[in-house]
């Protein structure tokens, strides 16, 4: 993995040397069907790839990037290379550049298993084999001959040779296709990162998008086995709105003609913004009954791959560094046209429950760093779609529209488009535009902002007078970095009907360690005083003792359901941070869950419960714990509505946290359906939901998954059975899970998502106790040999987090003292997983402490 890797300062010379004109791209992908393997080494495909391009120093030396098993042919202006000295694996090395030239390399590239490059799926419920390709950071080298970085952007041609069947799709429109070859139009200025190719028997279907003059054709597909679930109407309906609401906000047309969405399996992103032919995972298809969050969430989506062809693909950062530019902004904007174009008006409380939890998390790891990120090479930027450059980054845009104005950030946005459009731009760029708008100070609020780390915690300090009144309110700010924040404090009391609503409310600015809320003096004396009100800034929320005490009581009588998702939050980072004992967050699940009305929040809500059990919990309370929640599970599904959402989440948390032999005899009475509740419609999804807990228990065996798997032969039931197997209570399942995982390749992607999450159950500390020192004897290998994205999952998933203990944390430490000129990207992830547990622990010494 360390020779296919490029630094930022191998990319800026290239960068100064080179300007690309275009490129020519032929794949023949017929023996994508190919019934028998190869004898040896790994299934390929011809790719002919034609790169005109000029030099602005003629005899200059550069390089092409190209990763394949081999190379048949490398012409550089008519001369032939010998394939043997010029490619070393990942690299052809191009020597005395004229001032134009054309290179032109057939190669052979690998099919992959991984979700890297062209992607090869095969369909265990038809044998249909799928293909489609992604990209980013740096995988088209793994598909055509290119210069991959992001600002040596051009127009491209793909040509594509395909088994009978089967339809074709890239980027640029179709142009023809005649004896199983297609041809495409050429596409505008873009980058390697964004091109893409899906090709397989897909379900297609169309439709079209209409705004005065602009038209723009419409798809969507997905395998043939997904049609009979796919709800294309309701993705079109987004994609129409989010159309709708770009062009009027953007004041600049889509610029790529035609726009594809594919489903499609085994993907490791949530999605990929490729111009004109946008890739999700194929979970956004519903098998089963969901809630309204997991529409929302794939609207979000949707929609926030829209807002890319803007910010990114149009108008595209020159290097990783500000890879905020495109997601920071392209997060924002999904949650901001999702509230402005849709039916989902209340996603912003998603966005502070959900999206700003895993930006918190991310801002305290030892690895956090400012949005605007020190990116050395591939791997450092790999790492960095994190919740830094996604979450914190559009929580600090929220906060820009409030400094600025939101009319003012919206017309510097245009004058962004329109200035540097097909072109790659920096911090600079953007800043000095949204100064020239706004005539707001962009240099001091960058520093502030986007060149800094860590996440600041506002207190409120309030004092009284004899009549109760209060005389003073202070926000106290703690953290490295203090920053100026926008913030709107609330004052909530408590009504005669034993409601909690606010009745006063003040903005103010807020810096330095203490800001006293001047607009606040005289008030009466509240229950509840909530800062960072209707999550203006970014921050996390401390109370003062009174508001404490009055949500241990009434967190469930707030009104509001932004206001009450807030305080979820805050108390959650209470837990997280060892300062509030995790039975006391336990307690106000228990106590306050079964009220809450949005299911967005619920479902994190459950999620954090979980946690604060496996992770936060003191060990010796942990099972009586893990009882008392899946007691308060089973109670508020049997209250909740018959065939509502809230009764299907809370089914799905009572599997969950099954704990006792009642809970699996009730789970396997609903499985057969010998025990019923009233309105829950077990389908194929929620079986396999219950049958996970069963497994990790031993209350199902091999015999009753293979049942199930016959009876949901699919793709789906595959990585479900795969889970469930390895879940099992046995030693001699952990091993084998263990040894398919990191002894072998032979997994796709998905299979080993599946495996490590099946094999880390918290119910089997002891079983997975003797694969701690293994671990830490076999991760620096598997970075050398798997690729990155493999490697990254297998790194995080198999950490011992479950032997939460000192000598665990000694263990990492002794292997980062032992390791340090290892792969910093591999060292990351690591010192990432080793602060989690000493948090972990830390809570766990809170909740012990309590009593």
């Amino acid at each position: 993995m360390p020779a296919e890797n490029l630094s930022r300062d191998e990319a800026r010379e290239r960068a100064e040397l080179l300007s690309v004109d275009g490129y020519e791209v032929a794949l023949d992908l017929r023996s994508a069907v190919d019934e028998a393997e190869p004898a040896e080494g790994p299934r390929t495909f011809r790719s002919v790839t034609t790169i005109r391009f000029r030099a602005a120093v003629p005899g200059a030396a550069t390089f092409a990037d190209l990763i394949a098993p081999s190379v048949d042919a490398v012409t550089l202006n008519g001369r032939a290379l010998d394939p043997a000295e010029v490619f070393d694996g990942a690299r052809i090395a191009l020597a005395d550049l004229a001032s134009e030239n054309v290179l032109v390399v057939e190669a052979n590239c690998a099919y992959s298993r991984t979700g890297e490059g062209m992607h090869r799926f095969v369909d265990p419920e038809d044998g249909e084999v799928y293909l489609y390709t992604q990209y980013e950071p740096a995988d088209a080298r793994r598909v055509y001959a290119n210069f991959e970085q992001p600002d040596l952007k051009a127009p491209y041609r793909f040509e594509v040779a395909a088994p009978e069947g089967w339809q074709v799709w890239s980027n640029g429109a179709e142009t023809s296709r005649e004896g199983g070859v297609w041809r495409f139009a050429e596409t505008a200025p873009i980058s390697t990162y964004i091109t893409c190719v899906v090709a397989g028997p897909y379900h297609y279907v169309t439709d079209t998008y209409t705004r005065g003059d602009l038209t723009i054709p419409l798809g969507a597909m997905c395998r043939k086995g997904l049609a009979k679930h796919f709800d294309a109407d309701d993705v079109f309906l987004v994609t129409k709105q989010g159309f709708d609401f770009f062009h009027e906000h953007f004041d600049y047309p889509y610029p790529f003609g035609k726009y594809d969405q594919a489903f499609v399996p085994e993907y490791n992103l949530g999605a990929m913004e490729n111009p004109g032919l946008v890739t999700f995972r194929e979970e956004y298809i519903f098998r089963g009954k969901v809630t309204k969050a997991s529409y929302e969430r794939r609207a979000n989506v949707i929609l926030h791959e829209m807002a890319h062809m803007w910010f990114g693909d149009l108008v595209t950062m020159k290097w990783w560094d500000d890879l905020w530019l495109k997601e920071s902004f392209a997060d924002f904007m999904g949650t901001f046209s999702l509230v402005g174009a849709t039916r989902f008006d209340n996603a912003w409380i998603t966005f502070a429950n959900n999206r700003k939890a895993w930006a918190y998390r991310a801002d305290q790891l030892p690895s956090t760093h400012p949005i605007t990120a020190d990116i050395r090479d591939l791997e450092d930027a790999k790492l960095n779609f994190d919740g830094i450059t996604y979450a914190k980054g559009a929580s600090v845009l929220k906060q820009l529209v409030a400094y600025v104005g939101r009319d003012a950030f919206l017309e510097g946005a245009r004058r962004y488009f329109k200035a540097h459009a097909y072109g790659n731009t920096t911090l600079d760029d953007l800043l000095s535009v949204l100064g020239e708008v706004s005539g707001r100070d962009m240099a001091g609020w960058s520093r502030a902002w986007l060149q800094t780390a860590g996440v600041n915690a506002l207190t409120p300090v309030v004092t009284y007078d004899a009549a109760g009144r209060i005389t003073e309110l202070a926000v106290l700010q703690e953290g490295q970095e203090l920053r100026p924040h926008r913030v709107a404090v609330g004052l909530y009391r408590l009504d005669v009907d034993g409601s909690l609503v606010r009745y006063a409310r003040a903005e103010a600015d807020v810096a330095g360690t203490r800001t006293v809320v001047a607009d606040l003096a005289g008030a009466e004396r509240p229950d509840l005083v909530l800062v960072n009100d209707e999550d203006l800034t970014y921050c996390k929320i401390r109370f003062d003792e009174g508001s404490l005490e009055t949500l241990r009581r009434h967190l469930g009588d707030i009104t509001d359901p932004l206001a009450r998702a807030l305080c979820w939050s805050a108390l959650w980072n209470l837990t997280r941070d060892g300062l509030m004992p995790a039975r006391d967050f336990l307690s106000l699940v228990l106590a306050f869950a079964g009220r809450e009305s949005d299911v967005g929040v619920l479902q994190m809500l459950h999620s954090q419960a979980l946690s604060a059990v496996t992770h936060y919990a003191a060990p010796e309370r942990r099972e009586q714990s893990g009882r008392d929640l899946a007691a308060g599970a089973l109670h508020e599904l049997r209250l909740a509505d018959p065939g509502s959402e809230h009764q299907l989440t809370w089914a799905r948390f009572f599997a969950a946290c099954a704990a006792t032999e009642g809970d699996f005899q009730l789970l396997l009475g609903l499985l057969e359906g010998s025990a019923r509740i009233d309105g829950l419609e077990v389908d194929q999804e929620l079986r396999w939901d219950f049958l996970l807990p069963l497994a990790a228990h031993g209350a199902v065996d091999e015999a009753v998954l293979d049942a199930e798997l016959a009876r949901d032969d699919t793709a789906s039931g595959k990585r479900h059975q795969v889970r469930c197997l390895a879940a099992r209570p046995s030693e001699a399942v952990k091993a084998q899970a263990w040894a398919a995982v990191v002894e072998s390749d032979a997994l796709s992607n998905a299979l080993v998502e599946a495996t490590i999450a099946g094999m880390q159950q918290p119910s089997q500390r002891a079983l997975l106790a003797p694969f701690t020192q293994p671990y830490f004897a076999v991760i620096e290998r598997l970075w050398s040999e798997r690729s990155i994205q493999i490697a990254m999952d297998v790194v995080k998933g198999l950490y011992p987090m479950l032997q939460d203990g000192e000598a665990t944390l000694a263990a990492t430490d002794a292997w980062l003292g032992e390791h340090e000129q290892a792969a910093p990207a591999l060292r990351r992830l690591v010192v990432e997983s080793r602060d989690d547990l000493a948090r972990a622990l830390r809570a766990q010494a809170c909740d012990a402490a309590a009593g």
